[in-house]
């Protein structure tokens, strides 16, 4: 299906972001807080040593994507980060102190059963390295409307469950996007060297992809409850970096009966990941709340008789 390598550092790099989110979620508790914007915030951030670990985790966590990606399927390395948000649990448990309820189990359970019987049913073959131009254009073409397509309609509903899955439904697009070309950077990087993956035009675009991603999770996760956004993350990005590698890069996947069982995983994996959305020590590590204020909800100012 493809290497050991590739799986061991995307499981690495998964393992990093969960490590990074929750060492930078702590950090966030340690600072005051503010009504607005504050210009200060990053100069008390860098005093702090738990946050500069989780910025050094951010970039470990890109360079062992980076290294899975030059050694696997896009279509295995990107599904196996669905695992990031049960690790991220994990630790928040020992970090922060939280507590993951009987149903947590569950849910880690059933991602990680899912997960691994959608891949085995699939078994993908690992295609090219590097995907020519002309491909390239149709797929940005099309990633780049979805993501208009879920921005406005998430713009043109207030803040709550379909908002967020919208703006949720975009930051997939934009993470699969961007591991699509870190992909093929990485090929630029090991057939001509830094010269070569500094003049390739997929470095900058997954860096401004990446950044853009970053944002609309940021706009997912404050627009409405995480039950709304996660599921929709994560079975999104699993899915598109599948597509992207099997229209970019000649990976293979099974058809056929084997459909069957792949549908099965991929719900198992859907329903984990409602489960582990619902559990109070996620929302703590994403800074969420369940529920928006009723006037917010339904995009409406409050009236005299609100005041």
């Amino acid at each position: 299906m493809t290497t050991w390598p590739a799986v061991l550092f995307a499981l690495l790099a998964a393992a990093s972001n969960a490590l990074a989110t929750v060492l930078q979620r702590r950090a966030a508790r340690t600072v005051p807080l503010s009504a607005g914007l504050r210009l200060g915030l990053l100069v008390d951030l860098l005093h702090r040593a738990v946050w500069l670990g989780g910025m050094l985790a951010v970039v470990a966590a890109a360079c062992f994507q980076a290294l899975a990606l030059s050694q696997g399927a896009l279509s295995v390395v990107q599904p196996l980060f669905v695992l990031e948000l049960p690790l991220a649990l994990l630790i928040g448990r020992v970090l922060l102190g939280g507590r993951i309820p009987r149903s947590g189990w569950v849910g880690v359970a059933l991602l990680v059963v899912g997960l691994g019987s959608a891949l085995a049913a699939a078994a993908p073959t690992i295609g090219t390295t590097h995907a020519p131009f002309d491909r390239w254009v149709p797929a940005l073409a099309v990633c780049a409307a979805v993501i208009v397509t879920a921005v406005g309609a998430a713009l043109r509903r207030g803040a709550g469950g379909v908002r967020a899955a919208c703006f949720a439904g975009a930051t997939a697009v934009g993470y699969a996007l961007t591991a699509a070309m870190l992909k093929d950077a990485t090929h630029a990087w090991q057939t001509g060297g830094p010269a070569a993956f500094f003049s390739a035009w997929q470095t900058y675009g997954f860096a401004l992809t990446g950044v853009l991603a970053i944002f609309l999770l940021e706009n997912a996760m404050q627009s409405g409850p995480l039950t709304a956004s996660q599921p929709v993350l994560t079975l999104g990005d699993a899915l598109l970096s599948l597509s992207l590698g099997v229209t970019l890069f000649d990976e293979r996947v099974r058809t056929g009966w084997w459909l069957l069982p792949e549908a099965v995983g991929v719900a198992l994996v859907l329903w984990g990941a409602m489960l582990l959305s619902r559990v109070a020590l996620a929302r703590d590590l994403t800074g969420t709340q369940d529920e928006a204020p009723a006037a917010v909800r339904e995009g409406t100012e409050p009236g005299p008789a609100d005041v």
